[in-house]
């Protein structure tokens, strides 16, 4: 059976820095698990590893396709299986490493995604509703219907919770039910990072104020104006990203934006949470005690080996 280590938690937890550690300590190589890291120019927004951080320790699915290109978790899990599986072949050990709950899932659960087609008139009918209502709207009626499926995905990510609603309306099932898993794919070592609430929004606040001093408002403006850039890119609902853009366009002040992107990354540092307890294979560590990040790297060190190398 193949191996699969994984970190997980909430953004700003430290995932990456520790990740990073980690995988020099066990022969691993880092499986990016976030839906936005595969986008190319999406950088500083997303904390994508730095290139010296990525000389140190084999990244994968990182800049997969452009900005204007569409995407999806069944296309992610596909790449992670073939990216899984060459690690193994190689003697090595996969790490997936990241806080999007349904790529995650979907990659460790080994989902079965039931492809289904779409009708034009029900998604633009849908459109429609977001335009005049808004998105909030939708993706509250989405928690009505299909409340499992509304917790994988982000309350701003419009293509989905269209692409959810739709199948509803045409088949009266919710989303998520046509859906199977497979537990018994790989050998399973998950970790789960966190923190004290008042830390962790601390460290919210800090890094939406670094990602703006290392230059996120030009790097929006750069993929603005670069030949990729439509007005309806499900790349740029990305959290910061649309507050950015909102900011560009004129709709709202400069302090304004960086409290919405603190605001809203407290609210899904929140939700990633609530969705990654629900698992409870995952071993949780704290890591909110600088002194003792040694302590904290040799436990999940050993409680990875611990599981994979174990009989």
């Amino acid at each position: 059976m193949l191996k699969l280590a994984a970190i997980v938690g909430p953004t700003a937890s430290g995932k990456t820095s520790l990740a990073i550690e980690i995988a020099q300590r066990i022969n691993a190589e880092i499986i990016s698990c976030d839906s936005m890291q595969v986008y190319r120019g999406m950088d500083i927004g997303t904390a994508k590893a730095n290139v010296g951080e990525r000389s140190l320790v084999s990244h994968h699915l990182i800049d997969v396709v452009d900005i204007d290109q569409d995407f999806n978790v069944a296309q992610y899990q596909g790449l992670a299986r073939q990216t899984i599986a060459d690690i193994n072949g190689r003697g090595k050990l996969p790490l997936l490493v990241g806080g999007t709950g349904l790529y995650y899932q979907a990659v460790v659960d080994n989902y079965h995604f039931f492809p289904m087609e779409s009708r034009t008139n029900v998604r633009q009918k849908w459109e429609s509703i977001i335009k005049e209502k808004g998105l909030e709207y939708a993706y509250n009626l989405l928690k009505e219907v299909d409340y499992p499926y509304s917790q994988l995905i982000s309350n701003n990510d419009q293509k989905r919770i269209v692409r959810a609603l739709e199948v509803y309306e045409l088949t009266g099932q919710p989303f998520s039910s046509f859906q199977q898993r497979d537990r018994h794919t790989y050998k399973l070592a998950l970790v789960g990072l966190y923190l004290q609430r008042p830390e962790l929004y601390e460290r919210i606040d800090k890094r939406v104020d670094e990602m703006i001093a290392q230059g996120l408002i030009e790097e929006v403006a750069a993929l603005r104006d670069s030949s990729h850039y439509q007005d309806d890119l499900n790349s740029m609902q990305a959290l910061g990203y649309k507050q950015v853009i909102a900011y560009l366009n004129g709709f709202i002040d400069r302090e304004g934006m960086i409290e919405e992107i603190k605001r809203e990354t407290r609210r899904f540092a929140k939700r990633q949470l609530t969705w990654f307890k629900k698992d409870k294979r995952i071993y949780w560590v704290e890591v909110g005690h600088a002194s003792q990040k040694e302590i904290i790297l040799e436990k999940i060190s050993t409680y990875i080996e611990g599981q994979l190398y174990t009989v």
